[in-house]
């Protein structure tokens, strides 16, 4: 199935988001539901409106796969994820996720992969759990 990636990044006012792989679908609000919730939007009002214009991607059978930039990921979750609990599952020290966090720094492609890589191992280990 064809996959369309929205990035989701964080502003001094708001959540943007925009799909990194059709041209002309944006949207934004104040919470990362609220800019999920005007991509679809988006989406419906461009299918809707501009069929000729319609990116290849948006016809038939797709599925909506979201992006975070470290640092906007790093501050959504961050009452989920503690610097403590991150740098226990990704080996990545506390003060360096506080530099990604705050935007101080940014992490480099394969630091960024590490932290991907740590949540993705702790996700499927969360899913194997039976209670």
């Amino acid at each position: 199935m064809k996959q369309l990636k929205i990035v989701i990044g964080r502003s001094k006012d708001n959540y943007g988001a925009y799909a990194e792989n059709a041209p002309g679908i944006y949207g934004e609000g104040d919470t990362v539901e609220e800019a999920k919730k005007s991509v679809h939007e988006a989406i419906a009002f461009y299918k809707e409106h501009t069929p000729v214009n319609t990116p290849a991607i948006l016809k038939g059978e797709y599925e909506l796969v979201y992006k975070f930039d470290t640092q906007s990921f790093l501050n959504y979750y961050k009452g989920i994820f503690t610097n403590a609990a991150l740098e226990r599952i990704t080996g990545i020290n506390q003060k360096q996720l506080q530099h990604y966090a705050t935007g101080l720094r940014s992490p480099r492609p394969l630091q960024a992969k590490k932290i991907e890589a740590a949540l993705h191992k702790l996700g499927a280990e969360l899913m194997a759990v039976e209670l």
